[in-house]
């Protein structure tokens, strides 16, 4: 099982910067987008750090495992960034799926723009963690990944927003290892459907409320 997030927060600069930790009573399946523990494995932990809108440090899997360590977090995990304050983490449920979302969409963009334009202003970052109650083959994994993708972009629409998401946004489902393997992760699977409307309500929710970056809220 995977633990409801726990929000803590680390001392940068003389400021209290906010995390959610997310603790796996056992070892999960894993898929993730996330600059550290990304790809598929075996993880036992997630973190969500909250960092400034100016972030720009090109180490990012090396400071997430710093602050890992800092928490005391054993073995491998997934980290996560956003530019956004991790306390207005979303949760829903559904069929006994489980999704937290933190929403930033300060200007979402379509996947596919006819070419790459310059960014001047935030460009925030939806972060979205799911638990699966059931163990999921490594294409399921990873189909459960564009199911959730998908729902991201279905909710995104029904805000009225002209993008599918934003260049930094990342994924993670988690599964349990044992168990009946259940083959599909799509959105009329067993397990996909379910994942679909807890991810699309979580981020339809989160879209709709609005959402100051974190660095910006220091400063109002």
């Amino acid at each position: 099982m995977l633990s409801e997030p726990t929000l803590t927060s680390r001392a940068e600069e003389g400021r209290d910067v906010p995390l959610l930790v997310w603790r796996a009573s056992a070892p999960l399946r894993a898929v993730s987008s996330g600059p550290l523990g990304g790809g598929i494995g075996v993880r036992r932990w997630v973190l969500n750090a909250t960092v400034p809108m100016s972030y720009d440090r090109i180490d990012p899997a090396a400071h997430l495992a710093a602050l890992a360590a800092d928490l005391a977090l054993d073995g491998p995990g997934v980290g996560l960034l956003t530019g956004v304050d991790v306390a207005e983490v979303v949760s829903r449920t559904d069929t006994g799926v489980r999704a937290w979302v933190t929403v930033g969409l300060g200007i979402p963009v379509l996947a596919a723009a006819p070419a790459p334009t310059a960014l001047t202003q935030r460009v925030g970052t939806v972060n979205i963690v799911v638990y699966v109650p059931a163990r999921l083959a490594d294409s399921a994994l990873v189909n459960a990944v564009a199911t959730a993708t998908e729902a991201k972009a279905q909710a995104i629409m029904q805000l009225a927003l002209p993008g599918t998401g934003t260049p930094t946004d990342s994924v993670t489902v988690l599964c349990p290892v044992d168990g009946p393997e259940a083959a599909y992760g799509g959105p009329r699977s067993a397990w996909g459907a379910p994942l679909a409307r807890a991810v699309h309500a979580a981020v339809l929710a989160g879209g709709d409320r609005p959402v100051v970056p974190w660095s910006e809220r220091l400063t109002s």
